[in-house]
């Protein structure tokens, strides 16, 4: 059986996915929408028998797509999640799920209603190091987790207004936060403080928060910092650092290390997690099997929650309680 795919969206980290998809066997790149109709030429150009679209109803129901991937910036969430869902075609999403609150939960009600096949792309769970830390956290207590993306402002126009993408934590340091209830379970309450230091004098038109910390207590009693900023010239550190009663667990994009009185030991991430993540959604569209996809939209609504929290905490000055 042949898995015909289409694509909402064909920038940067539609490409991630299309690198994966083309070395799988029996998966067809069939239809391309984007704004920028150009742009869905040229990449429809490189896969054989694939049509660029201007209009998303006429790709959805001018070709038979068993499922869709939607590679969007933040602000653009919503509408293809919506006519994807009232046709019943199965979708894999980017990160964030949206700007606010109000349209990704009403998806979720949606998606929830259909029982559709859905994948959200928080690759970091596909790592082995999120696999092997799971194990290691069974057979310890943890007490307290700290988390960091400290870099540079991604220099798309875009990412640098609230209105497009929601600010850093919501759009970036959401994979730290997904790590974290991926873990150490749900957090209960949110405490943020963000400022802008540097990037507004910098790059005219940035209206997000370029340092912020955020605070979390957890529903099983730990407590979790998650820091980021974006006021960086170079790439610094990013990933999370778990405190045990057994030690500590240093998660990192290429590996987990394991620090305990026998000392240190490494143990490195060998595969792509996007390859990972994306065979799960193809293997859940050809057998209905779902249980490989590590995040689908519900779950995923439960990290999205917390970085809408913690944004509208820095903003009031106050805790903010969630109640999922």
């Amino acid at each position: 059986m042949t898995i015909k795919l289409g694509f909402i969206g064909s920038g940067g980290i539609a490409n991630h996915h299309l690198k994966n998809l083309v070395q799988m066997k029996d998966v067809a790149l069939s239809a391309f929408y984007d704004v920028n109709m150009e742009r869905a030429r040229k990449t429809a150009s490189e896969h054989d028998g694939a049509k660029a679209f201007s209009n998303l109803d006429e790709m959805l129901d001018g070709t038979k797509l068993d499922g869709v991937y939607i590679c969007v910036p933040p602000m653009a969430h919503g509408n293809a999640e919506a006519k994807l869902v009232e046709r019943g075609i199965p979708f894999l999403v980017e990160k964030p799920l949206g700007i606010d609150l109000e349209i990704p939960r009403k998806i979720g009600e949606s998606v929830k209603a259909k029982k559709l096949i859905t994948s959200v792309g928080y690759h970091w769970r596909y790592n082995e190091s999120a696999g092997l830390a799971k194990q290691l956290l069974e057979n310890s207590k943890a007490g307290m987790a700290l988390g960091y993306w400290m870099g540079g402002m991604p220099m798309v126009p875009w990412w640098r207004v609230q209105s497009g993408s929601g600010g850093q934590f919501v759009e970036q340091t959401t994979h730290i936060v997904d790590l974290l209830r991926y873990l150490c379970g749900e957090v209960r309450e949110v405490y943020a403080a963000y400022a802008l230091q540097v990037m507004g004098q910098q790059v005219e038109g940035t209206d997000v928060p370029d340092v912020g910390s955020v605070t979390m207590k957890l529903a099983n009693g730990m407590v979790a910092t998650i820091s980021n900023t974006c006021l960086l010239p170079v790439g610094h550190h990013v990933g999370l650092d778990i405190y045990t009663n057994k030690g500590v667990l240093e998660l990192r994009g290429d590996s987990l290390n394991e620090i305990t009185t026998d000392g240190a030991r490494k143990h490195p991430n060998v595969a792509n997690p996007y390859f990972v993540e994306d065979e799960a959604f193809i293997h859940a569209l050809r057998t209905g099997d779902t249980s490989r996809i590590l995040s689908d939209y519900e779950d995923s609504l439960r990290t999205h929650d917390i970085t809408i929290a913690a944004n509208e905490s820095a903003v009031s000055g106050k805790p903010i309680i969630l109640s999922n």
